[in-house]
């Protein structure tokens, strides 16, 4: 089984610098995760390229099952990673697949 993990999140800010900046943080900080957490078994982020309705950023990253990703949760650099990315953000979708 292969859990596919599927989050976009929508920036706070609204100066189109700012945003810019703190999408390439949050592309860095989580794409930084892959080769320090191990349950990680692929990650794909990146700023939305369309505009207009459409999100800031998504995520779509792969995990051998439940349990792997529920480790990855807790992971102090993901724990890290993830304050940022509270702090920039205004809201955040999920949805978690098997595959």
């Amino acid at each position: 089984m292969t859990i596919l993990h599927i989050v976009s999140w929508r920036l706070a800010a609204t100066d189109p610098a700012e945003k810019a900046e703190h999408a390439a943080q949050m592309v860095a900080r989580l794409g930084g995760l892959v080769g320090v957490i191990e349950e990680i078994r692929s990650l794909r982020i990146g700023p939305d390229v369309v505009g207009g309705a459409n999100w800031d950023i998504a995520l779509v990253a792969e995990y051998d099952d439940e349990a792997a990703l529920a480790r990855y949760q807790v992971h102090p650099a993901h724990v890290e990673a993830g304050a940022y990315v509270k702090s920039v953000t205004a809201e955040r979708m999920a949805v978690d697949l098997v595959v």
